[in-house]
């Protein structure tokens, strides 16, 4: 913002919607991580693009699927374990574009 000196001056609020793109056009990938959790295994999915409730929805399916335990957040579903291929086809059989990424 710009300093102004008018005394009827009112910032225009930046408004930003956020949209979730469908699942034909998200790229996603699919990491395996060990580092930061203590020794544990984890499967991580990045690059979301959408609101926060259609993640945490995505990833409450995917944990259900998996049955295992999990969070979604930062624009990241972390599920508990290895758990890459059976996500990668959940997500290809709903129409995502995912890729297994990483180690």
């Amino acid at each position: 913002m710009v300093y102004s000196t008018n005394p009827n001056f009112k910032a225009e609020e930046e408004q930003v919607f956020a949209t979730t793109l469908p699942p034909a056009q998200q790229d996603l990938r699919i990491w395996l991580e060990k580092n930061h959790r203590g020794g544990k295994i984890a499967t991580v999915i990045k690059g979301f693009v959408g609101t926060d409730g259609d993640l945490e929805k995505l990833g409450k399916t995917l944990k259900q699927k998996c049955g295992t335990g999990g969070s979604a957040k930062d624009g990241e579903i972390i599920i508990q374990g290895d758990h890459r291929d059976k996500i990668y086809d959940l997500l290809n059989k709903d129409g995502y574009k995912c890729k297994k990424a990483g180690s």
